[in-house]
């Protein structure tokens, strides 16, 4: 006999709340004041009060409920919009609304992006994981840089990889973690992020970002730049 769609509904919901309950708990512990000395999957299932089996059940592994910590932030940052972004009719403004979606993210919570690469610095699987991450990032921007260079002729087909190579460290955690500081929030470093990826296209990525921050401010002006024009019709 078929169990009831109510049981069946029940046990899902109770699936649910616990994988909940887990992600809860591996935040908790990785913004305490020990931080990575305290992180473990016993001690997350301590904390959840679950068995240590469950946490392996709901997650597969480690880096599974590493890699789950990732896609909830992403989700509370509204990375889930993203497929929006690639829908946008200009290419410029598919790029800003791209750094913008990116750095919700980072905003997210600050500590626990720090810490989870720290722990990724100890875990070759997590490092691996989160350098695919990165690559679909580096995708992302390959598509829109293409779309870009295509529509407005610049950045030059020959300088197409490096603008990408640029946008991919502007666009990085440690570059938005950096820029922020102990001040500063998505609302601040989004712009800044994206006059410079603006400039990094102007400059047709023959530029290194040193040379790049050290421009004058002129420069990074509305004027200096061949795509600020009205892209509207």
């Amino acid at each position: 006999m078929c169990p009831r769609p109510y049981q069946l509904g029940r046990r899902q919901a109770a699936t649910e709340q616990t994988r909940a309950r887990i992600l809860a708990a591996a935040r908790e512990l990785l913004t305490a004041a020990d931080g990575l000395s305290g992180f473990s999957i016993e001690a997350v299932a301590r904390r959840a009060d679950v068995a240590r089996m469950t946490v392996y059940y709901q997650f597969g592994s480690r880096v599974g409920l590493l890699e789950a910590i990732f896609d909830d932030l992403a989700a509370h940052g509204g990375m889930e919009d993203m497929p929006n972004v690639f829908r946008r009719p200009d290419p410029l403004d598919a790029l800003a609304a791209y750094i913008a979606a990116f750095g919700r993210f980072y905003g997210s919570d600050r500590l626990i992006l720090r810490r989870l690469r720290g722990l990724a610095m100890l875990d070759p699987d997590l490092e691996q994981a989160l350098h695919a991450r990165g690559e679909r990032r580096r995708t992302g921007l390959g598509v829109i840089v293409q779309r870009i260079s295509e529509r407005y002729g610049r950045p030059a087909p020959e300088t197409i990889d490096e603008a990408i190579n640029l946008l991919h460290t502007l666009t990085s955690f440690e570059t938005f973690d950096s820029l922020a500081g102990a001040t500063r929030g998505p609302q601040d470093v989004v712009p800044l992020v994206q006059r410079l990826a603006q400039t990094a296209l102007n400059q047709e990525a023959t530029s290194s970002i040193s040379a790049l921050v050290d421009r004058p401010s002129d420069d990074a002006s509305p004027a200096a730049c061949p795509f600020d024009q009205d892209t509207s019709t």
